[in-house]
């Protein structure tokens, strides 16, 4: 992290309407000649809840460490899979296109997501020339692609099915505990089925031998925290969810680091600093 608190340059602009409704992106750019590496910046919130406007801390963090971050708001809730994923595949294409307006250097691009909002991350960098999550063109003539350069995760749903079931068992108990809550109701209304929170799914991608993208891969995980770390019982492996997604990626060609923190500070720079010198190191 810079030693010094930088100054930091925050921009609102909308990068894409669905009739008539705009979509916003906030760009906090460290000020200075630049050009800066970037990364997009998606939010939690279980598919269905939260905005841009959560990612803020983490955001301020990354510039004032000389990154541009771009949080984004994208379709959710209702809209349901993959709506998500071709806002964010365009969003990541349309940042490219105008990253010079920022300060930033479109090749030096990576994606940051929390939660709900890390496994949108790690599914778009896996699949950026999915027709599906690439169906919106871009307008004038730029010709950005969706790759990037490296993800960062910040305790990441990275298996929609497992954590589906593993909230149903939970909420199943005599007295569930209060994070469970509508975790199954906001599966269900993104997912719909349980076949979608199969195909959209990073574990299983990896575990199908899906021909996927997997650039080098930060995954900072609080302990205790039920809600991300725990052990799929329908799946027959003998280490938590984050360990047996770093298995798998290592096992098809990429490179992750799992970083244990104390899950009691984790919205804080306790996660913050390991992220800005993850993506510093990849992207600087």
């Amino acid at each position: 992290m810079a030693s010094d608190v930088r100054t930091i340059a925050t921009t609102d602009v909308d990068y894409l309407h669905h009739g008539g409704k705009p979509l916003a992106m906030r760009v906090f750019a460290p000020e200075g000649g630049g050009p800066f590496p970037a990364v997009v910046d998606l939010h939690g919130g279980a598919w269905n809840r939260g905005d841009l406007t959560t990612c803020r801390d983490r955001d301020e963090a990354l510039a004032d460490a000389g990154i541009v971050a771009a949080a984004i708001d994208f379709r959710h809730a209702g809209d349901g899979y993959p709506a998500s994923l071709a806002d964010i595949n365009y969003a990541i294409r349309w940042f490219k296109a105008h990253a010079g307006e920022f300060g930033a250097d479109p090749d030096r691009l990576g994606l940051c997501g929390q939660s709900s909002g890390g496994h949108l991350a790690m599914l778009a960098a896996m699949r950026p020339e999915d027709p599906r999550y690439a169906a919106i063109p871009l307008d004038g003539t730029s010709g950005a692609d969706a790759r990037v350069r490296c993800v960062g995760m910040a305790w990441p749903v990275i298996n929609p099915l497992s954590r589906y079931r593993h909230a149903k068992r939970v909420q199943a108990r005599d007295v569930p505990p209060d994070w469970v809550a509508e975790i199954p109701e906001c599966h269900d209304r993104y997912w719909v089925t349980e076949e979608a929170m199969e195909e959209g799914n990073p574990m299983l991608a990896l575990e199908r031998g899906e021909a996927v993208e997997t650039p080098p891969a930060l995954w900072v995980q609080g302990r205790p925290d039920e809600v991300h770390d725990y052990l799929d019982l329908d799946s027959g492996v003998d280490v938590n969810e984050p360990e047996r997604f770093a298995r798998n990626y290592r096992a098809a060609g990429g490179e992750i680091e799992v970083l244990y923190i104390d899950q009691a500070t984790r919205s804080s720079p306790t996660s913050f600093e390991p992220l800005a010198r993850f993506f510093n190191r990849h992207l600087g």
